[in-house]
């Protein structure tokens, strides 16, 4: 090749850095420069050679990217222009046509190199691969050995260990992915990257580019429960773009949602509302009521009205109200029409609408029924639910048609809180059809908690709810029933013929009569004149009878009923006044008739839901006065160790509600003189301590076995039994009602048991707790201090059987450091020279080592001194000092030696410190450094001597290991829409940009010089 044709190489890619000149025409003068070659090897070789300085550089510089930009365009300019389909017809016979020389030469040359030692290198051959790739037409062609040679290249390169070469991989693997193919190595290998890659950018490159199939839907939908927020942002992005409402199941479609609409970041929830919708909307034909048939709203009526109401947020007022035609002119749906789908959607167009306060006044006039109106309308649904015998509830479809209805009852329920029921008119008829529906025996039992919350909400004072429920309650409990006899014919008919015989005796004794007058026999015929009076009595009397058993006359009697759906009835009522009642509220005569004759006979009922509504009527009433809960604490205690799981669980729940409302001093006996001091929080001890005064100390023996009882609890094998204790433990012990070291330990050890891995809820309860209980105040954080060394000690000596054998103790003691540091408090102290909780751990370590100085648990401990935060005060360092030393002296392994002699120099005096401290902060930090000696041998030999350390963003001052740098550094380009971070100011932004613009040209005239 001339000297002229390496010049014009050369400069273009000289100018090829230089973002401001015109790529395409660099293209196009190096292109017909190659055409008029003919013998191409030269120019590869030489292009090779320059190409080669660009995939050195690792780091982002815009003159390395413009170069890649520039060779990519180059490479991809000598491919044939796209056919259409009529060429391509006429073609389909013949054999395809050979690459182009120079894109073969350059995808061998990035084959060859994909295995260098190099991450710099590797990366870039990927990035070559995929953006070469990425260029070509769509219905571009290559040979089938390059394709075999690229897939298996960039197969072994998803593997790298730095991450950017994995997301130029993945990437360039785009194009190569078969979808049709069950086998397919592409697929195969997206799916496990997503399962198991450690990082984030990575699984966005690949949500970004794999395609959607029934073996890829799964693992796209794994990622929107990804751990890192914009993996799971993206995964909803992809779900919205690529993937039809109808390849989703309802199950797929309600989980989405739910996760969806309540994920902890707002940017995930503003992707949910802002594509995933309107895409299933879209392709729905903006059909709202088609969509929740989609849902199943039935099962997930929650989850619906979430939805409905992100729908609502992002529909202008107008469109609102486009479906009013539905209504009829009294503003209702009729009967005829109402389905689950429609009934949910007004409702929640109506609490959206409500929820607007005053601007959406004028809206809810336009679509919102008069109360009364709306009541009878209510009623008349409500009467029409058939209530199904035994035998009927065995047929499927008669069962569904009234769970149906049902479900649609209890929305026009829900509805009722959104009517306008200032009006006293209109308040009264809807209070009166509550009442009614209440009293109504034909009412399913799964609307009473529903139907008693409205007609509470509408009495405002507690003396009134309790009489009006005390009413529903007698009349349910004792109706009123009118009992008559039933006419007895055989009685009847009897008395007919003593009747006949009596009127027979009567006309013998008159004939006699007059017979005896005519014979002038006067005494006989005064005995027959008695007889004859005595025989018209009786007959009087019989016909009395007559007429009363021909028209027997009503009784009205009152009969208690004793059945289970009755009681279930009316201790739903009773636990729903409870509920809604002041706690402040004494227990009146009302109350205390309605516990002793309905709530505690309910206590032993044989049918089970009966017993656990009766002990949510206990636990609840108890909360309003001490002296009940007092009494009937026991029998709570008794419950919650005997009876079934769920009444267990309700009774654990009251004696946890008992115990965080009055404390321990519940147990109190005034004659015990067995007592403990009972632990609380700053906060609490003034508002207890004239209780305490009053009642006594509380009884060791009935607070020990309460929490013994707990304890055991934690071990349960059922998990929900389980999950309640631990909640209530951490509600307990954040209140200051016990401040217990080993109940924290306890907790801790189930935290991390990989028992609980699945138990979701108590992971999140105990996770939260630990972080607020630890910031609340120094007390709590002694409490932890006071757990360190018993969880540790329980899980070195935990068996091999043991599911804590597998617990990463590192990660325990990691967590415990972090809960006890002095700058994690809320209130903080001032103060640094008070001995703090750091201190005192410090010294437990120190002397667990010394006790063995040969255990494996000393390494983690000398290992988490350097972690600490100490405190200035100089007593406890010289206490230290002298602790750390007399370790050094017995403590053999290497490791732990250096760990110490470390601590011993950070203990130096507090005035060297502070001279240190100014000394180091004279010293300037070139935050570039690093970079530039990636780049600079001769730059990193320098720092090399002058002893200086990367410099570390982490937490506690902590370095980083290799893995956790490789992992960060991925830039994640080609993946939409990264985290946003802090944008330094303009002169910091410039001065960085000077020092870090990489100039290719120096390095490229250096070799020039050279040869």
């Amino acid at each position: 090749m001339t000297a002229d044709n390496e010049i014009e190489i050369k400069e273009a890619f000289q100018r090829a850095q230089k973002g401001h000149n015109n790529k395409a025409k660099l293209v196009a003068s190096l292109n017909s420069r190659y055409n008029k070659l003919e013998d191409k090897t030269l120019f590869h070789e030489e292009f090779v050679h320059y190409l080669k300085y660009a995939m050195i550089v690792y780091k982002r510089e815009p003159a390395v990217e413009n170069v890649i930009e520039f060779v990519v365009r180059f490479a991809t300019s000598f491919q044939s222009p796209p056919k259409t389909e009529e060429e391509e017809e006429e073609e389909e016979e013949e054999d395809a046509e050979d690459d182009h020389p120079f894109l073969s030469f350059i995808f061998n040359f990035l084959l060859e190199s994909h295995k260098a030692n190099s991450h710099a290198v590797r990366f870039r051959v990927c990035q070559l691969i995929n953006k070469l790739l990425g260029s070509m037409a769509e219905n571009a062609q290559i040979d089938d050995d390059l394709f075999d040679r690229i897939h298996q290249a960039m197969l072994v390169r998803v593997t790298d260990k730095f991450p950017n070469v994995r997301i130029q991989a993945a990437l360039a693997m785009t194009r190569l992915q078969q979808p049709k193919d069950p086998d397919c190595p592409t697929i195969n290998a997206y799916m496990l990257i997503l399962d198991n890659d450690t990082n984030a950018e990575v699984r966005r490159a690949v949500l970004s580019c794999i395609a959607m199939s029934p073996r890829t839907l799964p693992k796209v939908l794994t990622r929107t429960r990804d751990i890192k927020e914009n993996v799971r942002k993206l995964a909803y992005q992809v779900l919205a773009d690529k993937v039809h409402i109808k390849a989703l199941t309802i199950a797929q479609r309600v989980s989405l949602l739910q996760q969806g609409l309540h994920d902890t970041s707002e940017a995930v929830r503003e992707v949910v509302c802002s594509r995933v919708l309107p895409s299933w909307m879209l392709r729905l034909e903006g059909n709202v009521i088609e969509l929740l048939h989609r849902l199943d709203v039935e099962n997930c009526a929650q989850t619906a009205l979430d939805t409905l109401k992100a729908i609502f947020k992002g529909t202008p007022t107008e469109e609102l109200l486009q479906n009013r035609a539905q209504l009829d002119n009294r503003k209702l749906i009729p009967v005829d029409s109402l389905s689950c789908e429609n009934v949910l959607y007004w409702r929640a167009l109506y609490e959206f609408i409500k929820a607007k306060g005053e601007d959406g006044e004028e809206i809810l006039e336009q679509v919102l029924p008069d109360a009364a109106t709306y009541a009878d309308y209510l009623c008349g649904y409500l009467k029409a639910v058939p209530l199904l015998s035994e035998e009927q509830r065995a047929d499927f479809a008669q069962l569904e048609l009234v769970m149906t209805k049902e479900f649609i009852s209890q929305q026009l329920i829900h509805l009722i809180g959104c009517l306008d029921t200032n009006e006293e008119g209109g308040r009264k008829r809807v209070v009166a059809v509550l009442q009614e529906m209440l009293a109504l025996p034909q009412t399913p039992s799964s609307l009473v908690s529903l139907l008693m919350e409205k007609l509470l909400t509408l009495i405002p004072d507690d003396h009134r709810r309790i009489q009006t429920v005390a009413e529903l309650i007698s009349d349910l409990r004792e109706p009123i029933n009118e009992a008559s006899q039933p006419v007895d014919e055989n009685m009847s008919r009897r008395q007919q013929v003593q009747l006949a015989e009596v009127k027979v005796s009567i006309l013998e004794a008159k004939q006699t009569l007059e017979d005896c007058i005519t014979t002038q026999d006067f005494s006989r015929a005064a005995e027959l004149k008695d007889s004859i009076t005595e025989l018209e009595n009786h007959r009087n009397q019989i016909i009395q009878e007559i007429a009363e058993s021909s028209q027997p006359a009503d009784k009205e009697t009152r009969t208690e009923k004793n059945d289970p759906e009755t009681l279930l009835r009316c201790l739903t009522m009773c636990v729903e006044l409870l509920k809604k009642m002041s706690i402040k509220t004494q227990i009146g005569p009302t109350i205390s008739a309605l516990m002793s004759s309905l709530v505690l006979p309910s206590i032993a009922n044989a049918h089970p839901a009966v017993r656990n509504m009766a002990v949510l009527c206990l636990g609840t009433c108890t909360l309003h006065s001490k002296e009940l809960a007092k009494t009937h604490m026991v029998l709570l205690l008794q419950i919650a160790q005997l009876d079934e799981v769920k009444i267990r669980i309700s009774a654990l729940r009251a004696i946890i509600d008992l115990l965080l409302l009055f404390g321990f001093q519940l147990l109190s006996d005034p004659a015990a003189t067995q007592t403990v001091l009972h632990s609380q929080s700053p906060d609490r001890q003034e508002q207890d301590a004239p209780v305490a005064e009053e009642k006594g100390d509380v009884p060791e023996d009935t607070a020990q076995s309460i929490l013994v009882m707990l304890s055991e609890f934690l071990d349960s094998e059922v998990s929900d039994l389980r999950t309640e204790t631990a909640e209530g433990l951490a509600k307990l012990m954040y209140n200051g009602r016990i401040s217990s070291a080993k109940m924290f330990s306890r907790l801790v050890l189930l935290w991390y048991n990989p028992v609980t891995e699945d138990d979701t809820r108590l992971r999140h309860c105990l996770g939260v707790f630990f972080q607020l209980y630890a910031r609340e105040s120094r007390v709590h954080q002694e409490v932890v201090e006071e757990g360190f060394l018993p969880t540790v000690r329980t899980l070195m000596n935990a068996p091999a059987t043991s599911p804590l054998a597998e617990v990463d103790i590192n990660n325990v003691v990691e967590l415990l450091v972090e809960l006890t540091r002095p700058s994690a408090l809320i209130k903080a102290s001032a103060n640094t020279e008070e001995v703090c909780v750091h201190d005192y751990l410090a010294v437990r370590m120190c002397g667990e080592m010394l006790k063995d100085p040969t255990a494996p648990e000393v390494r983690l401990y000398a290992k988490t001194l350097s972690n600490l935060e100490l405190s200035r005060d100089e007593t406890v360092r010289k206490d230290l000092q002298m602790l750390l030393q007399q370790l050094v002296q017995v403590v053999k392994d290497r490791v732990c030696l250096r760990a110490l002699e470390k601590m011993i120099y950070q203990l130096v005096d507090s005035k060297e410190q502070a001279e240190l401290l100014s000394a180091s902060a004279l010293q300037p930090v070139d935050v570039n450094a690093d970079e530039v000696a990636t780049d600079d041998p001769s730059k990193s030999a320098k720092r090399a001597k002058r002893g200086q350390r990367k410099v570390c963003t982490a937490k506690g001052g902590r370095k980083p290991s290799r893995r956790a740098e490789s992992s960060e550094e991925s830039d994640g380009e080609n993946v939409p829409e990264s985290v946003p971070v802090v944008r330094p100011s303009r002169r910091a932004k410039t001065a960085a940009l000077e020092k870090t613009k990489l100039d290719l040209n120096t390095l490229i005239n250096q070799e020039a010089n050279v040869s």
